[in-house]
């Protein structure tokens, strides 16, 4: 995938200075955009990612969303950054979603909304959506099963689990899962340990100090809403991180599919 030219995580100071040179997708949803949203911001309604897709179907996605942003006025030219109410729940996954509709330019804005110190508009925004816009899809922003399983003897791919110890081992999985374990090969880092007591990432120092080196990194939980989280946090210190949207939910449901315990 080609680089961004944005950084894949600003702060609230880089975007204030950025402001007039970037678009805000406000990802909180109409309503609260309406109540309160950064200056010039838009909402930006793009969904989450399904929890489990075969490549057929991440196509079809991509093609939906790449329809979605362009009745918000997204061409895929602009530098957009996306905004939630401050816990990244809400804008790592929508970056998943306009990447994989081929948006090159996406960043996720820290604190969202709640960590903005400037003044807040009021008002509902009128969107012009376009026609033309040169988005072209990118199935590598949403891994698959299928890509997994391909590479689990890659050298180049770090799998990263970062559940619980005992989701993990197996002893204690979720009880809607047929089979419990892991992933081959996946290491376990829980999302806690990326994150600091005031719920951001923790430095890029200390983070590169968890994780090593890494080329590539694919990190799943249970239904994706942890490794999303821990995907914000290993793009902020420099990795190319991706989420498995899927996760171990949708992976436990194949049995043809291998694990560990």
């Amino acid at each position: 995938m080609p680089h961004s030219e944005l950084p894949r995580v600003v702060d609230a100071d880089w975007l204030r200075a950025h402001l007039d040179d970037v678009v805000v997708g406000d990802v909180r949803g109409p309503n609260a955009h309406m109540r309160g949203h950064i200056p010039g911001s838009r909402p930006l309604v793009l969904g989450s990612p399904p929890p489990g897709a075969d490549e057929s179907s991440v196509a079809e996605l991509a093609k939906e969303v790449a329809l979605r942003l362009r009745r918000h006025g997204i061409t895929g030219n602009e530098k957009l950054v996306l905004a939630d109410r401050g816990d990244g729940v809400g804008a790592m996954p929508a970056a998943q979603m306009a990447e994989l509709a081929g948006h090159p330019n996406v960043a996720i804005l820290l604190g969202g909304v709640a960590g903005w110190t400037g003044e807040l508009e009021q008002g509902a925004v009128e969107l012009e959506p376009v026609r033309e816009a040169s988005l072209q899809p990118n199935a590598h922003a949403f891994p698959t099963r299928q890509e997994i399983a391909s590479r689990l003897d890659d050298p180049t791919l770090t799998l990263l689990d970062v559940r619980r110890e005992e989701e993990y081992t197996g002893k204690a999985g979720s009880a809607c899962d047929p089979r419990q374990g892991h992933i081959p090969g996946a290491r376990r880092l829980q999302v806690d340990e990326l994150f600091g007591a005031d719920g951001n990432p923790k430095p890029a120092e200390e983070i590169r100090t968890l994780v090593g080196d890494a080329r590539e990194i694919v990190a799943y939980c249970h239904s994706g809403s942890r490794s999303a989280l821990a995907t914000l946090a290993l793009r902020s210190a420099g990795y190319d991180a991706r989420n498995y949207a899927g996760s171990w939910h949708e992976w436990s449901r194949h049995p043809e599919l291998p694990l560990e315990r």
